[in-house]
């Protein structure tokens, strides 16, 4: 009979907490007025914070990089290479810029400062600037952060009259030493263009978010057109190079070969019915330096070829999936999501209030 007590325990403890619930949901429901009060404050605070937040909107183009071998892609022309002694195909698999490092290219300082002077005109055509004027004069921002930074730029302004300013609007942007306004506008730019790469179809996603659908369609279209002729220059760059100086040593053989052409030809014309030993001697020579100027002109003429190849063959080729087209919605904000979630807060506060704000504070009352 003494171990009874011990063996209601966990009955008794579900039936305090059953009745704990009870009580908490009795409270609740008698505060119920306050409840929707609260949430109706809610309701309202949020449809404020929604209307006072810039519509954003938000354009993406996918590319997919073209993957091909060296020698597939030039064909014949990479036996023919071969047999000249050229390995086209040695590159293709060193190459440094992989589509997994697309992303830190675009947010590089020197790819970011050549959007500065990308021209955009807004959907209205009521302004036309450039990316930094629009991103340091035309860019909306909710009420409270003017109210709160209004403070900070008095007293910038108030410091400026004393030092006077140090930016130049006329000075050309330097990628390595920016000023503040010109940091500002990167990282601005850094925050509104993404770069994503599927790393298993290694498709590439540009997103640039604006608060015009037409600046923001515009500036896609120019972030595409740069990062592919980021890649071009970078992977045509040796190519170039070596189209240049086989174009030199070309030149060079074409000369040396109408040099003993002419010499040949002038040294016969003036020879044609001697018949000394010393003057065939001569004229076997001259021919001999024009046969081998001749191949050297020949093997130089082949080796142009493959190289104006080449350099076709090392330009990518993207196929674009999805271009840019001006969105006709908002990205963000999310009115709904903003409305609901400030009538969710507003209701778990009033409910924390009623079940434990109103016995602490009479308990800190008493207390006293």
């Amino acid at each position: 009979m003494a171990n009874e007590p011990l063996t209601n325990t966990p009955e008794r403890s579900e039936q305090e907490e059953e009745i704990d619930l009870l009580e908490l949901a009795r409270k609740l429901w008698d505060a119920r007025k306050r409840l929707l009060k609260w949430c109706g404050i809610g309701a309202l605070v949020g449809l404020v914070v929604a209307f006072s937040i810039p519509k954003e909107y938000s354009v993406t183009v996918k590319l997919a990089p073209e993957v091909a071998n060296a020698k597939q892609s030039l064909g014949g022309l990479g036996d023919l290479a071969a047999m000249a002694g050229f390995n086209v195909g040695g590159g293709a698999s060193n190459d440094a810029v992989s589509p997994t490092l697309y992303p830190d290219i675009v947010e590089s300082v020197p790819f970011a400062t050549e959007l500065f002077d990308v021209q955009v005109a807004d959907k209205k055509g009521k302004l036309q600037t450039t990316v930094y004027e629009y991103l340091t004069e035309n860019v909306r921002r909710p009420w409270w952060n003017v109210v709160l930074s209004a403070p900070f730029r008095f007293i910038g302004w108030t410091v400026s009259l004393f030092k006077g300013d140090e930016e130049t609007p006329s000075r050309e942007v330097d990628p390595f030493r920016l000023t503040s306004k010109e940091n500002a506008v990167v990282k601005a730019l850094n925050e509104r263009v993404t770069c994503e790469v599927d790393k298993k179809s290694s498709v590439i996603s540009l997103t640039v978010t604006m608060q015009d659908p037409l600046i923001a369609a515009t500036l896609t279209d120019t972030v595409m057109n740069n990062l592919q002729n980021y890649i071009t220059e970078y992977r045509t760059n040796k190519a170039r190079h070596d189209l240049e100086f086989t174009q030199k040593l070309y030149d060079e053989a074409q000369a040396s070969y109408y040099a003993a052409q002419s010499k040949y030809a002038r040294y016969m014309d003036a020879n044609q019915n001697v018949v000394l030993r010393s003057v065939r001697t001569e004229q076997e020579r001259l021919q001999n330096e024009m046969t081998l100027n001749y191949n050297l002109y020949n093997q130089m003429a082949q080796q142009l070829q493959l190289a104006k190849a080449k350099v076709q063959e090392s330009t990518p080729a993207y196929v674009v999936l999805q271009p840019a087209t001006v969105p006709l919605r908002a990205a963000k904000p999310s009115k709904m999501m903003i409305l609901i979630g400030f009538i969710f807060l507003f209701g778990v506060a009033a409910s924390a209030w009623t079940l434990f704000g109103e016995g602490l504070l009479v308990q800190f009352k008493k207390a006293q």
